[in-house]
């Protein structure tokens, strides 16, 4: 298969109610998230296009869909979302390729997401404040996660259980 086989070499932009949802996927996203993926969108752009067959059922990009349904987003490319289409591909496949999809974006590691909270802070003076609404979380995660980024050295110390060691 070439690069111009590929479907990412065909990326278009079309209007967002060309598409539809499919009838399947499990993937939930809580309105918190789907206020930060709205910000990512604002604020960095379209970085990835929405997967979808030729009749405009989405295989992958649901949530990007959503959000570009608002007025925001809507504005920044005129109501056009970008688009790559599967063609030819069975229904098991099209349903394979959104779990796939799903899955493999994987989750944050807490103690990661201690320590890049921490950086933030610290070493880059970025306020509290300013990092919740970066990272679309509240004071209260914030604050968990800088006070969290230390935790493993204090556990090897003895002072705290195994529950703060990474197991890696």
């Amino acid at each position: 298969m070439s690069v111009q086989d590929q479907p990412l070499w065909a990326v278009g932009w079309e209007k967002r109610g060309v598409l539809k949802a499919n009838n399947y996927n499990p993937n939930l996203v809580a309105p918190p998230e789907l206020e930060l993926l709205k910000l990512s969108i604002l604020e960095s752009g379209w970085t990835q296009p929405i997967v979808a067959l030729e009749d405009g059922e989405i295989v992958d990009g649901f949530h990007r869909w959503t959000v570009a349904e608002d007025p925001e987003v809507a504005a920044l490319t005129g109501g056009l979302v970008p688009v790559v289409r599967l063609r030819g591909v069975t229904r098991e496949h099209q349903i394979a390729a959104t779990i796939r999809h799903n899955r493999a974006r994987g989750v944050h590691a807490v103690l990661k997401m201690a320590d890049i909270v921490s950086m933030l802070i610290d070493e880059h003076g970025v306020a509290p404040e300013r990092v919740e609404a970066m990272l679309g979380m509240d004071f209260e995660e914030v604050d968990r996660l800088s006070d969290a980024s230390g935790m493993p050295a204090r556990a090897g110390a003895g002072e705290f259980g195994k529950g703060w060691t990474p197991d890696v």
